[in-house]
């Protein structure tokens, strides 16, 4: 009878235990705003936005009707008609913006603290709609400030700024201001968008010569 000894088994290699990539967190100020940190102040800013409200033709009455009980987006966290815009952080454009406007659209931006975001609302805001081959239209208010989120149609009903105040809030419940604003961010400057539409004509008597 052949007795055989028992075979040791071949020692097995598991495979190397791969990192998980690094959290990203708040830029310069991780130390003091790690990663939880960074959900709660997204979270607050999420449910809290003040609208500063640029009304500029018909798409307003949507707005209006948006604001009021049977739609009632304040139950979403958004509070309209702000004082003014150092108290906003969400702006509506909600109309068409004309040449002639559009410094006091972008004047006015300026003057929102930071984090600020735009809804462009309507067809005549997202690309001067019907009136787009007018020689006194923007072609869309993203020729003067960076826009967030498009609402189409024109005008829109209430229920489609609904969804384009949903799609902010989650577009706000997962950025990092580290990426927005540590290195300029993704966002194109309002002096990259700039349309030459934008100048205002001289005043009478002072033509270039």
């Amino acid at each position: 009878m052949d007795v055989t000894s028992p075979q040791t088994p071949e020692p097995q290699h598991r495979p190397e235990p791969t990192l998980l990539p690094e959290p990203k967190r708040l830029g310069v100020l991780s130390r003091l705003a790690p990663e939880p940190m960074k959900v709660v102040l997204n979270w607050g800013r999420r449910y809290s936005l003040w609208v500063f409200n640029f009304g500029l033709a018909c798409c307003a009455i949507e707005f209006i009707a948006a604001s009021m009980a049977r739609h009632d987006f304040i139950r979403l966290g958004v509070i309209p008609f702000a004082p003014g815009p150092r108290q906003a952080d969400l702006m509506i454009v909600s109309g068409t913006v004309t040449d002639k406007m559009a410094p006091a659209v972008k004047r006015l931006y300026e003057q929102m603290p930071e984090p600020k975001y735009v809804i462009s609302f309507g067809a005549c805001s997202n690309c001067g709609g019907p009136y787009w081959d007018s020689y006194s239209v923007t072609k869309g208010v993203d020729q003067i400030i960076p826009v967030d989120v498009y609402v189409p149609g024109c005008p829109p009903r209430p229920e489609a700024l609904l969804q384009g105040i949903l799609k902010l809030q989650e577009k706000i419940a997962r950025e990092s201001l580290g990426e927005r604003y540590a290195t300029g961010g993704s966002r194109p400057s309002t002096a990259a968008l700039r349309s030459g539409l934008v100048a205002a004509p001289p005043a009478p008597g002072e033509e270039q010569k």
